[in-house]
């Protein structure tokens, strides 16, 4: 055989042998993540798997519940949640401790339904009067409405709006509610309230009243996969995440 034909033969068979180690290493990390990254994660991964190999199978609910889902045992490769829940799970043991990495944070914003009037809410003053006047509230089942269940007792409007208020579970986006008409007023993390149709978003929270989320991102103490777990967290909170994060409607950790 001449050389001519021998040097392509070492490069396709070089090509070929770099492809089956790639694919021999691929693995399957499992996440359990915030809806609040729901939009960023959706963006991203597909770059991550292409670029990696790995699969990344995803599954989100709120903070609470992935705290509490943990605790109770459920297994993943990979939790992302508010910080402060991340640090109980650190605590508690489930999470490795020094795995915690910071990737955005999310303000609340305010919703409406789609053509409807919107309200003032350029004072904390013109948020409460907002609330007031509204025939009925949505908010969170989740680190948001946590806080709006304190802000509305730091108000003094705490009872008048438990009679009109609803609630979401983890899986629902209070954004929907909304849209259906099944509250006047919503208010949700705004990465998550950007993607849902039939709403217009009023704005956020004016900064007297605003709270900022921090979520984060750990690796379970029982992940099959921690190597490339490590790689997806690396991923993740790499500059190239920052325009995918602000596009979502948060800002880099």
């Amino acid at each position: 055989m001449g050389k001519r034909l021998i040097r392509p033969l070492v490069v396709l068979l070089g090509a070929s042998t770099l492809a089956f180690a790639a694919a021999a290493r691929a693995q399957e990390i499992s996440v359990l993540s915030t809806a609040a990254y729901k939009g960023v994660i959706l963006e991203l991964l597909p770059q991550f798997e292409r670029a990696s190999q790995h699969k990344v199978v995803t599954r989100f609910s709120s903070s609470p519940d992935i705290l509490k889902r943990t605790k109770a045992g459920e297994k993943v490769d990979v939790v992302i949640l508010a910080s402060d829940s991340l640090d109980e799970l650190i605590r508690s043991g489930n999470i490795v401790s020094g795995s915690r990495v910071d990737l955005a944070k999310s303000g609340i914003g305010v919703a409406v339904r789609a053509g409807a009037p919107k309200p003032d809410i350029s004072s904390g003053d013109a948020v409460k009067r907002a609330m007031l006047a509204a025939k009925s509230v949505g908010y969170s089942g989740g680190a948001s409405g946590a806080y709006m269940a304190s802000l509305f007792q730091h108000l003094g409007i705490a009872e008048e709006i438990r009679l009109k208020s609803r609630q979401t579970s983890p899986d629902v986006p209070v954004g929907e509610l909304v849209a259906r008409g099944e509250a006047e007023l919503g208010f949700h993390q705004l990465s998550e309230l950007l993607p849902v149709a039939g709403i217009d978003i009023v704005g956020p929270l004016p900064p007297e009243l605003q709270h900022l989320t921090v979520f984060s991102c750990g690796i379970h103490v029982a992940a099959k996969e921690p190597v490339a777990s490590r790689a997806l967290v690396q991923f993740l909170a790499s500059p190239g995440a920052i325009p995918v994060i602000r596009k979502n409607g948060m800002e880099p950790g």
